[in-house]
């Protein structure tokens, strides 16, 4: 991919001289992240890895080139917001505020921990978490309300949502999909966590959702597609989305649920779930730092 294709980094949170230098950062960043998120369920006692893993690059590359934010303000008002819509993933989110500097990253031993501000979906109260998600299409529907609220006010701050596969089966989000092609915020931005797998098997034995890209167009969206794991494409996919016209614009980022762990890796099982045992943490663990090490 030709790299003056890609947008500049909207922040500074990710160090390095130069752009190749920042995204190798990025690279490695997300497999960091993901073995954080992974103790956070382990220390936790339960929680959701699949889907955590399969959105780590996605997160990365929104907290750390993409959206304009202020760890150290997180109510700036001008910042851009993120939204974890499929919010049982939540174990990578906060491996992702705690990695951009919103919490202290020793918080995450604290993941569901009554009274503690890291529950099993995000709530209000946490720095970083824009709306409480968890109740799937809620998240979505919030976005799409604060990207109208920017629009009328005339401001320039982005919404973006990061939705899964198995949410989108739920009606809510298409009353959201429908209402926006119509409304036209032109600051809305929906990226979808297309791993294929939900919490029960595989998207396409339950309720499919092909064709996807058609669905969305059908309905008035400008429609991008890429290899979410893969930070050169994420960035090019946004970088185009923010060239268009009004119309609201979907990322279906092509994942793999359990992404950076070979046991779990498209295995429905690994969904949400008890953690693993000793042994089998420690394996992934071993196999995450490895795979990040060898990044160059």
């Amino acid at each position: 991919m030709e790299i003056n294709n890609l947008m500049n980094p909207q922040n500074n949170l990710a160090p390095g001289k130069n752009f190749e230098e920042k995204i190798l950062w990025i690279r490695k960043k997300s497999y960091y992240n993901r073995r954080n998120s992974l103790s956070c369920v382990k220390w936790g006692g339960s929680g959701h890895m699949g889907g955590a893993m399969s959105c780590a690059e996605i997160l990365a590359v929104l907290y750390f080139w993409v959206a304009r934010h202020k760890p150290e303000d997180p109510n700036w008002e001008n910042r851009d917001r993120i939204i974890l819509s499929k919010g049982h993933a939540s174990p990578m989110l906060y491996a992702a505020l705690s990695s951009a500097g919103y919490f202290p990253e020793e918080e995450l031993r604290t993941f569901r921990q009554i009274n503690g501000r890291l529950q099993g979906h995000p709530e209000y109260g946490t720095p970083g978490v824009e709306v409480p998600s968890g109740s799937l299409g809620l998240g979505v529907s919030a976005a799409f309300g604060i990207s109208l609220g920017v629009k009328y006010r005339k401001t320039d701050e982005k919404i973006f949502a990061v939705i899964g596969d198995g949410e989108l089966q739920e009606g809510q989000c298409w009353e959201v999909i429908m209402a926006a092609g119509v409304k036209k915020p032109g600051n809305f931005f929906l990226i979808l966590d297309y791993n294929q797998i939900q919490q029960d098997g595989f998207v396409k034995n339950s309720l499919p959702l092909e064709p996807i890209e058609d669905k969305f167009i059908s309905f008035g969206w400008r429609v991008l597609r890429c290899n979410g794991h893969d930070v050169y494409e994420l960035i090019n996919s946004f970088s185009k989305a923010f060239n268009g016209d009004n119309r609201p614009v979907v990322i279906i980022a092509d994942t793999h649920k359990g992404f950076g762990v070979s046991y779990m890796k498209d295995e429905p099982k690994w969904h949400g779930t008890s953690p693993p045992n000793d042994e089998m943490y420690q394996l992934a663990l071993d196999e995450l730092k490895k795979k990040e090490e060898a990044l160059i």
